[in-house]
């Protein structure tokens, strides 16, 4: 009882640090694709 294994990995995998390398990719894309949806909105209201 005195003698507790802690199993913990010894690498454990971040959210943000996988997410980090696709920014260069995913920002411009949402950039264009908000862009392009508020110019179409625009033009609908006018």
């Amino acid at each position: 009882m005195a003698h507790h294994e802690h199993h913990t990995p010894e690498h454990t995998e971040d959210v943000v640090e996988s997410i980090v390398p696709l920014m260069p990719i995913v920002l411009p894309v949402a950039g264009g694709v908000l862009m392009f949806l508020l110019a179409f909105i625009a033009v609908f209201m006018a």
